[in-house]
Order: structure tokens, then C-alpha cells, then sequence
């Protein structure tokens, strides 16, 4: 029997995770010992016995055999949170691509030395007036999911949920029912929420029914309160974790639960290395654990609710608002082209125009949502027609009220110039419209109007994303102006419109998904309105009203949406169809960048060229950025294990190139 060797991290909560040391594997302990296994092993002078978790296993030696310590022992019954937690970062590693240390360093919660944690983290975002134990009845619908999940779970039934619920349906009630169940077992749950703007009104909401059980895990704690809170679950010293993305990796020890709500949102995909789906990555760590996965949304994801077709997921469905006597809202679409037939180059159709000033006069509120922040879109010229760009990145610099333009991929900003740096001419001048800009043209056509603008501009700091919404929800204003962030997840009862006022603008990304996205968008926007005892309008202001998109969203017909939109992706072969791996490579040098591209996509043809489609290499959609060139290769196949045969194949070979050192490489499936 050849040796094995086992790479084995002794101090796992230190923040240099990296420092992995090796030790033989006994023969004896071959057949038992797995990554992620807790094992007993000789350490430092003296070589007393030290505890360490297996992040790897090989029959490589990295050193002379006489320096190799062997294992001492495997300690049994150990199975942890963190060895879950290493093996799902092998899975992890295996699946999308990355080092081992780049997948243990987003899997671990490590420790950090840094100031201790402001103590009132949760505190400070729950008002005064929030009591805890209210207890909502469920309606039938509810209650018929919730005593299906009971039941499932107590016989150790694990098959994942997909709850379809239109917006305003009660998901969030149907989840808190099943979390009282699993807390009943001693059981501990994850509830992940797409992005910290929809923080505010779900621990509200989590903390009136559970008090001080809950922790808030996000991007924008810093590092000693986000280890603070891993802290308190490794001990067991709380049950519930809500948080975005990160804090599906929660050092709990009796998992039981983790819901994804709005689990189609892009937010759950990881943009750095590896970059995992926080969807599939909870299935794994669900199927490790003996969890339950619970995934929600008005307007499923294809990729979900196609498995729920298949039978892979348990469909359920919530087809009625909760509240009584709410009902989704009206939708109207406006025609653009019509409009500037018409005379009217304003951003506001007429037909908005009257409808707001009929709510102020009615003093409901509004909510305008544009896809866009800034003053302007972009500044260019009327000579030449070149728009400013960043000199380090390939996008066009946005134009900001106080007359700088930025670069909203690298922060590189300059003042607006007075002649276009292209051609010297002095016709410069601001296209499109932000939401700055949306805020200035709403406050001089409608002066007496309370204004509030949420956008990544004026939620840089930290609470004011709390702070904007509270202000909202107590109706200190009447129209709220903002970017995605307002539309997604909120709750007000006084909002009675809501106007779309861009919505192609994301019908033209150069991604597959642009249409599911902007369905799903406009669904979400239309659902803000109407959500009390007032009936809602939503207004779609569209230059496209004969897209299916746009007209299976005003209908909020996720059926005839999910059916054409599946169509199209059979016929392209795009996911969920089939599999589609994205790599790309990214340098400083330009032509190394093209030149190892090309390599790797003959060497793919020569090896797997009878069994995948290959498109490309082609820029990425953004080509430059931060003075790094990007090229992408797209690879399509049904199966998905030969996919994952190439990213092997590819990486074997990159890692043996030497000019492979000034570049960087990334795996992306869908």
C-alpha cells in the first residue's frame, strides 16, 4: 500500500490559516482518516500531542521522509463544526477551483486581534417599541407548509424546499414557524438574506419573535464584532445567525436549519476565489450536516425551480398576500417612445407625473426606483462622441453632483474637465440619469414633496442604511428615491406607488440571465406597493413594452416567464439546460494575458474538443480594470463532471507553466 500523507492545520482559529504542516498517515488509520477528521499529532519541542484537522490528503511527500512525523491518533467522536466546515471547504475547492488555503480562508472564522466589539451590535438596530413573543396567526396556506416541514422533519426527511410565495405572502412567518420547530430539538439555524440592506427589517422582525437568541452577521461589522459573533456560536451561546452570504459559515455544532431567502438573488454568488454559489454550497453543507434547506422567493431562480420541476426540491406555493385585504398591485406600462413623441424629454411620463402629485395630495407615499446612482450616467462629447473613461479601467467614468466623476469599479476620480480630453472640444456634457439627479428633478417638480435618496452614496456609512429606512417606515418622508437596495425585501404599508423609471436598463447586459434578472426585478419593485389596506400601482416606464420580459412582469406571471425564458436557454444551451464553465485569466501584460488564453483554449480543443462547446476566449464585458486585462473562455456540456474534468485539466497544466506566475485564473459555473 503506497504512504499517504495528511496536511493538517493545528490552531484553526488563528488568522494565518495557511500554516499547514504534514504528517504520515499510520497504515493503519488509511481507510479513516478523511479531510476534514480531527487527529492527535506530535508538535513542537518536546514533541508533546497537540490537536489539528486534515485539509488534505496526498501521497506526495513535501519534505525528506526522516522529517515526517507520523499521526498519533485519531480522536474519535470529534465530528466538529470546523472539520464540516474543512471538508466543505475541499468540496468547495474541488467544485469551483481555487487553492486549498483560498477555500479554508473563506470557510473559517477566523480570529483577528482588534479591539473588542461594541456589545450593542443588535441592540442599536431594534427600536424601542419592537416587544418580544408577538406570535402571528398563520393563514391555511401557511400553516399547510409549516405542518409538511414539521413532519418531514422529525422523520429525518432532508429533501430542500422551494417556497414560491409572491411578494407580500407571508415567507418570512412560514420561516420563523419552522425555526421555533427546530429550536424545540435543540437544534441551531442560518438564515441568509441576500445583502445588509435588507438587514434592518428582518432582525426587527426575527428579534420580536426571538429575542436575544439571534446574532446579525455582515460585510460591514468589523472584524472583532464578526468574530465576536462567531464566537458566541461555536459556544452555543446563540441558536440563530441571519446574515448575508458570509455567515452561511457559522461554527455551529447542531445545525439544523439554514433558509435562503430571495435565494435568487446575485448577491449569493461569490465574486472572489472560489467563487461558490452561496445555494449550492448550503445543499452541501445541509447534506453534511443532517440540516433542512429551506430556499424562498416571489421569482424563483430557473436553476431552482427547475429542480423543483424535477422533483429534486419540494414545491410549495403561497399564491395570496397575508395581510388581509392586501392584493398585488396594479401594473401599468408606459411606452418612453411614445412619450418623446410626444414632447416629453422629461424622466417622468405624464402618466407618473400625475400620479404622484395625486398620492401627495392623498399623502401616501411613493417609492421611485432607478437602476442607476449618480448625478449622471456618463459625460460625453458632442464632437467626437467619446464618453470620459477611467485611465485604468474599461468603463465610463459617472458624473457626481459636486462635479467629479468616478470610477465606480476602481474609485479613481477627477474633476469634470472643461474640454473633452479626446478632441479639446468644449462640448462635454452629462447622458442618462442618477438617482442624484432623479432626487434634484423630483424636488423642483414637486417642491413641497419629503425626500429621501438611499443609494450607495449615502449609505457608506455605517447605520445609514438603518437609519433611511427607519425614517421612511415612521413616514418622516413621502417619496423614497433609491437604487435596487429599495426594492428588494422592504415592507411599507404606506407605500401605494412605486415607479419604475429605467427598466430596460438592465435588459441589455451582456449576461445570459439579463432577462430572468430584470423580470425579477421588476416583479420585486412592484411588489413594494400595495402592501397595507390601500390598493397599489406600480408603473413601468419602459422604451421595450414587447418584451416578454417587461409584459411577463407587468402581469407578474412567473409561469409564462419561467416558459419562455426556458425556451431560450434550451435552445442557446445555456444553464439550467445544461452546465457552462467561464475561466478567465487576468494580467497586467496585455499580450501574455491573450497569448495564454489561446493556449489554453487549443489544448482544451485538442483533449476535450469532441465533447464540449468552446466559445471564445473574448474580453470580458469589462475588459480593464484597475490597469488588469480580463479574457474569458465559456466551455458548455450537459454534464457537469466533465466540466470539472477541464478545470482540473487546465489548472495541471497552470500550474506547470512558468509565465503562469504573472497571471491570475478563475472558475466560474453555472
Amino acid at each position: 500500500m503506497a504512504r499517504k500523507y495528511a496536511n493538517i492545520i493545528i490552531d484553526i482559529s488563528h488568522e494565518n490559516v495557511d500554516r499547514i504542516f504534514q504528517y504520515r498517515i499510520p497504515e493503519s488509520l488509511i481507510s479513516e482518516i478523511q479531510v476534514g477528521s480531527q487527529v492527535c499529532v506530535p508538535f513542537g519541542s518536546g514533541n508533546r500531542s497537540r490537536k489539528g484537522y486534515v485539509v488534505d490528503i496526498t501521497e506526495k511527500a513535501d519534505f525528506e521522509e526522516s522529517r515526517i512525523k507520523e499521526i498519533r491518533g485519531l480522536v474519535t467522536g470529534s465530528v466538529t463544526a470546523d472539520s464540516r466546515l474543512i471538508a466543505l471547504a475541499w468540496w468547495m475547492k474541488e467544485r469551483y477551483g481555487s487553492t486549498m488555503n483560498q477555500a479554508l480562508k473563506t470557510v473559517l472564522p477566523v480570529k483577528h486581534k482588534v479591539k473588542a466589539r461594541n456589545k450593542q451590535v443588535i441592540k442599536s438596530m431594534i427600536t424601542d417599541s419592537v416587544q418580544t413573543g408577538r406570535v402571528p396567526c398563520l393563514n391555511v396556506w401557511q400553516q399547510q407548509i409549516t405542518d409538511s416541514f414539521c413532519q418531514d422533519y422529525d422523520q429525518g426527511k432532508r429533501t430542500p424546499y422551494l417556497i414560491h410565495g409572491i411578494t407580500g405572502s407571508g415567507k418570512t412567518e412560514v420561516y420563523m414557524a419552522m425555526i421555533e420547530h427546530v429550536l424545540a430539538q435543540k437544534h441551531q439555524v442560518i438564515v441568509l438574506i441576500p445583502e445588509i440592506a435588507l438587514t434592518y427589517q428582518t432582525v426587527m422582525r426575527f428579534y420580536a419573535r426571538f429575542g436575544e437568541q439571534i446574532c446579525v452577521m455582515h460585510s460591514r461589522l468589523a472584524a472583532g464584532e464578526r468574530c465576536d459573533q462567531f464566537e458566541k456560536a461555536r459556544k452555543g451561546e446563540t441558536q440563530i445567525m441571519i446574515g448575508a452570504r458570509s455567515a452561511l459559515f457559522t461554527p455551529f455544532a447542531r445545525l439544523g436549519l439554514i433558509v435562503l431567502d430571495e435565494e435568487h438573488e446575485g448577491a449569493y454568488q461569490s465574486e472572489g476565489t472560489p467563487r461558490y454559489h452561496t445555494r449550492e454550497a448550503a445543499e452541501q453543507l445541509a447534506r453534511m450536516s443532517g440540516a433542512q434547506l429551506v430556499l424562498g422567493s416571489a421569482t424563483p431562480s430557473l436553476e431552482s425551480y427547475s429542480r423543483a420541476k424535477s422533483g429534486l426540491y419540494r414545491l410549495f406555493s403561497l399564491k395570496n398576500r397575508a395581510s388581509s385585504g392586501s392584493s398585488l398591485a396594479t401594473v401599468e406600462v408606459v411606452d418612453l417612445r411614445q412619450e418623446m413623441k410626444a414632447g416629453n424629454k422629461s424622466v417622468f411620463s405624464l402618466r407618473l407625473q400625475e400620479l404622484i402629485q395625486e398620492r401627495l395630495q392623498k399623502r401616501e407615499q411613493i417609492m421611485l426606483f432607478m437602476n442607476r446612482r449618480g448625478y449622471s450616467s456618463f459625460v460625453s462629447c458632442r464632437s467626437c462622441g467619446k464618453a470620459v473613461k477611467c485611465p485604468h479601467c474599461d468603463v465610463s467614468l459617472t458624473l457626481h453632483k459636486n462635479r467629479h466623476l468616478v470610477c465606480h469599479y476602481c474609485g479613481y476620480t477627477m474633476i469634470l474637465p472643461k474640454t473633452c480630453p479626446s478632441c479639446n472640444s468644449e462640448y462635454l456634457a452629462g447622458f442618462g440619469a442618477g438617482t442624484q439627479k432623479i432626487e434634484e428633478l423630483t424636488a423642483q417638480m414637486f417642491p413641497k414633496a419629503k425626500i429621501l435618496r438611499m443609494d450607495l452614496d449615502t449609505t457608506s456609512r455605517k447605520g445609514k442604511h438603518e437609519a433611511i429606512l427607519a425614517a421612511f417606515a415612521r413616514r418622516e418622508a413621502d417619496i423614497l428615491i433609491g437604487t435596487q437596495m429599495i426594492v428588494k425585501g422592504h415592507d411599507f404599508p404606506g407605500v401605494t406607488l412605486i415607479g419604475i423609471l429605467a427598466a430596460d436598463v438592465s435588459l441589455y447586459a451582456p449576461d445570459f440571465r439579463c432577462t430572468e434578472r430584470t423580470f425579477q426585478l421588476l416583479v420585486q419593485a412592484a411588489g413594494r406597493a400595495g402592501r397595507g389596506e390601500k390598493p397599489g400601482l406600480a408603473v413601468i416606464q419602459t422604451y421595450m413594452p414587447e418584451h416578454y420580459g417587461i409584459q411577463t412582469a407587468a402581469a407578474q406571471d412567473y409561469e409564462s416567464f419561467y416558459r419562455q425564458e426556458m425556451g431560450y436557454r434550451q435552445i442557446m444551451h445555456y444553464p439550467p439546460t445544461g452546465y457552462m464553465l467561464g475561466l478567465q485569466v487576468a494580467g497586467k501584460e496585455e499580450q501574455l494575458t491573450s497569448h495564454m488564453m489561446e493556449l489554453i483554449r487549443n489544448s482544451v480543443v485538442k483533449h476535450f474538443g469532441s465533447c464540449v462547446e468552446i466559445i471564445g476566449p473574448v474580453p470580458a464585458p469589462i475588459y480593464k480594470v484597475n490597469d488588469i486585462y480580463r479574457k474569458i473562455l465559456y466551455m458548455k456540456q450537459e454534464n457537469y463532471d466533465i466540466l470539472i474534468r477541464i478545470r482540473k485539466y487546465v489548472q495541471d497544466r497552470w500550474d506547470e507553466t512558468e509565465d503562469c506566475k504573472r497571471l491570475t485564473i478563475q472558475y466560474d459555473f453555472s
